[in-house]
């Protein structure tokens, strides 16, 4: 006897395939996301004051601590070195030592003990939908209901507190033969990292943006990884 043949259909489950394609879309605009928040710009004020420093032209210098408890630590190397690469690419010559230079470098650099900083965001109308233990509502993600429609009155407002830190950097530049003062420089930032090894060589590099600049003038660098900008603070 012959029997019929049994087919299997292959046509492929739409409603999964477009799942999976959501899925994916869902996944890169979360990475891309995260590229965006590592990219935060680096932003530092700074201000300048010169009296006659001597455009480069083949003058020696050397960077020496203002700190005397900072002279020949590892760490203050480090960060000199920041500094000197700084001068040397505007011209200056590095000595030997200080007592060969024509121009003394005091560098000074710190960060405080950090202090808290708290953020209130009110959860406002517009935070909608039906979310068990929290859900994403028009005001970002909320964890103060269960089950039920979201009542920004019952919620409350959104508290955060968090620690930010002043990290800032000094350089002063001496005539070596006269002791006379010459350049005058700070640079500060505020963030939420107190890690030297990242705060140090952006402010310097934010001290030394359009060297030596116009005395007195307080500025806002920022320094992103393709560009800095510079804006003049009122």
């Amino acid at each position: 006897m012959n029997r019929p043949q049994l087919t299997t259909s292959t046509a492929p489950n739409r409603r999964s395939s477009g799942a999976r394609r959501v899925s994916s879309l869902l996944l890169v605009s979360a990475a891309a996301l995260g590229l965006a928040a590592c990219a935060t710009p680096f932003k530092a004020d700074v201000s300048r004051f010169a009296a006659e420093l001597p455009a480069p032209k083949g003058q020696t210098f050397a960077v020496v601590a203002e700190d005397p408890k900072l002279a020949g630590g590892l760490e203050f190397g480090l960060y000199a070195n920041n500094v000197a690469s700084e001068l040397r690419e505007l011209g200056y010559v590095q000595a030997v030592g200080p007592e060969a230079a024509d121009l003394l470098v005091r560098f000074d650099y710190g960060v405080d003990n950090g202090r808290e900083r708290v953020r209130t965001t009110n959860a406002g109308f517009g935070a909608a939908g039906f979310a068990p233990w929290g859900g994403f509502g028009g005001f970002g993600f909320r964890r103060a209901y269960a089950f039920g429609f979201y009542d920004p009155w019952l919620a409350g407002p959104n508290v955060r507190s968090y620690t930010v830190y002043t990290g800032d950097v000094e350089v002063k530049i001496d005539n070596a033969k006269t002791g006379d003062r010459l350049f005058e420089g700070r640079a500060e930032s505020v963030s939420r990292s107190n890690r030297l090894q990242s705060i140090v060589p952006n402010l310097v590099d934010a001290l030394f943006t359009d060297f030596p600049g116009n005395s007195g003038e307080t500025l806002r660098i920022t320094i992103r990884e393709d560009e800095k900008t510079v804006r003049r603070e009122d």
